[in-house]
């Protein structure tokens, strides 16, 4: 009997220390109002009274490091294609970060919500320690945020966190068909003639719009880009990237072992296509001495007209780059007022190496951007849908730079004159721009 009465006892005594546990845990929750209670959300906790986050301090750069310099975000966007997350684009160390997690801002309630982040280094990384990644978070239910701060931990003082807009939140129509990517301008860029000379070619065959994610140029290039910008034309993205990392002007890191690899043209070209995802049909991933010109077609709308009905289902198409080297000109088109403009000429440049034996050619590339996940500078890392390789005689990337061959002496080049199809619309194009920027 006696043993039983003390299990009894015992068994009171454990009852009344629960409740006691419980009473001072519920008390110190009331005297703590800043204190995170969780809530079942697949991989998300909530948190405190309304407004907190949305007090946070907005974001105003493009390029935003968290306090660790370990995380540096761009921007983030909405992504439903498969289930409801905002996808921040940014840049991280692949080793140094470990765990992130997203602050939503609900509305219209003004809760916030913790949700765990996945962390997605992009597997083009070419050996660098920081690369292109995607913090990918699971937005909670019953929720839409407008904004989002990403943090270390999910727990402390939010109101001290950067806060950046979600991106491509509501549905839009088409603003445009298509949006050419240029990533990055750098090396204080002064190759004015032939920038503005592919700005037109882009325009005749068919871009409305031109993103230019600028690290720096001359004071010349300023007042074209001013010009293009006045014109509704062109978009310019401020990638002071060399502000936070040590960049590389090349693409291996064993070449000079710098952080990150070509001016982090990579994170900028992902971030391009999640910026024009909601707004332009189709978005051109190249360069500014590149332009994809079409051999078949006038323009781009028709000849992406014709691939799509000949490949349905296709959202990422390739097209072969082939260098037009500058060291070869012809006397043709040597248009005396050009001569005072710093840069090529490239209606002057109309031969092309041949193909290097047991070389592939580098690609550049058209995409539906709403097909896309990740993207390379030469491929699409992740998507939905297929890829297709475009035949050369369909189309090819006219690329005028320093040659690849520069041994191969003039007879060896192919004499190629598809520019010249344009060079009326071109000549009259340019002189325009040179009148009312720099002549």
């Amino acid at each position: 009997m006696m043993h039983c009465g003390k299990k009894y006892i015992c068994a009171v005594v454990a009852c009344i220390l629960i409740f006691a546990s419980t009473l001072i845990c519920y008390w110190k929750n009331l005297q703590l109002p800043n204190t995170i209670t969780r809530k079942i959300f697949p991989q998300t906790t909530t948190a405190r009274p309304a407004g907190h986050l949305c007090r946070g301090k907005k974001a105003q750069n493009a390029i935003t490091p968290l306090k660790d310099n370990r995380t540096f975000i761009i921007s983030p966007y909405f992504d439903d294609r498969e289930r409801k997350v905002t996808r921040v684009i940014g840049i991280v160390h692949h080793e140094d970060v470990k765990q992130l997690y997203c602050w939503f801002c609900c509305q219209p309630s003004g809760k916030i919500y913790v949700s765990n982040a996945d962390i997605d280094v992009h597997s083009d990384r070419f050996g660098f320690p920081y690369g292109a990644t995607d913090i990918v978070c699971l937005e909670p239910e019953n929720c839409d945020p407008t904004h989002v701060s990403i943090h270390p931990s999910a727990h402390g003082n939010i109101d001290q966190l950067p806060s950046f807009e979600i991106k491509n939140r509501q549905p839009e129509p088409f603003s445009v068909d298509f949006t050419v990517c240029i990533s990055a301008m750098f090396g204080n860029y002064n190759n004015v003639l032939q920038f503005i000379q592919s700005m037109e070619m882009y325009k005749i065959l068919g871009a409305q719009k031109v993103v230019i994610y600028k690290n720096n140029c001359s004071h010349l290039m300023e007042k074209v880009l001013k010009f293009y910008i006045d014109e509704g034309t062109a978009e310019v993205i401020p990638w002071p990237i060399n502000s936070h990392l040590k960049v590389s002007s090349t693409w291996q890191f064993m070449q000079d072992g710098k952080d990150i690899g070509y001016y982090g043209q990579i994170t900028a070209l992902n971030d391009c296509v999640y910026r024009n995802m909601k707004r332009s049909r189709f978005v051109l991933l190249n360069d500014a001495d590149e332009i994809i010109l079409p051999l078949k077609h006038p323009n781009w709308k028709t000849m992406m007209s014709s691939l799509q009905e000949q490949n349905p289902g296709t959202g990422v198409f390739l097209f072969e780059n082939h260098i037009f080297p500058e060291t070869f000109s012809t006397p043709m088109f040597n248009i005396s007022s050009w001569n005072t403009v710093p840069g090529v000429n490239i209606l002057q440049h109309v031969h092309r190496e041949p193909d290097r034996k047991h070389v592939i050619n580098p690609r550049k590339i058209i995409v539906d951007p709403r097909k896309v996940i990740q993207t390379s500078v030469h491929s699409v890392l992740r998507a939905y849908g297929r890829s297709v390789y475009v035949p050369m005689d369909v189309a090819l990337v006219y690329h005028c730079r320093k040659p690849l061959q520069g041994d191969l002496p003039r007879e060896s080049l192919i004499r190629d004159t598809s520019l010249w199809i344009y060079n009326s619309s071109l000549i009259r194009n340019v002189n325009k721009v040179l009148s009312q920027t720099l002549l």
